[in-house]
């Protein structure tokens, strides 16, 4: 069992900036990936972003190119997404998954949710004036 926190969520206004981090346990390097997904209410869980750890590869949900960026700290075991010109179509939970074992490139950059191992709690992003 891999234990995952994530943090930074809130209010944004529409237009503005927000940053997630999630972090894994301390000094933890036995993984391939993480990835951000996220679920409005009534929706299926989607991808976000995902990027490896050995090489920092990334990869962005269809939804989400172009205001998401992922990025990560192995020193820290941690990965970030900051979302910029939040709409209120962003309004979800979003959450941080983990893949321990490798996979091939075309499966990893889907995003699919059945490929990650283990999942945070979520942390609710609400874009609202």
């Amino acid at each position: 069992q891999v234990q995952l926190v994530e943090s930074g969520g809130g209010l944004v206004q529409p237009g503005g900036s927000l940053r997630l981090a999630c972090a894994a346990p301390e000094g933890y390097r036995d993984y391939y990936a993480m990835a951000w997904f996220r679920q409005a209410p009534a929706k299926e869980r989607e991808g976000v972003a995902c990027i490896k750890r050995n090489d920092g590869r990334a990869y962005y949900g269809k939804s989400s190119q172009g205001r998401f960026t992922i990025s990560r700290d192995n020193a820290k075991s941690m990965i970030f997404l900051d979302l910029t010109s939040a709409r209120r179509e962003d309004t979800a939970v979003y959450y941080c998954a983990i893949r321990l074992g490798p996979a091939d490139e075309d499966i990893f950059s889907r995003l699919w949710v059945s490929t990650y191992d283990y999942w945070g709690q979520g942390t609710q992003v609400t874009v609202s004036s």
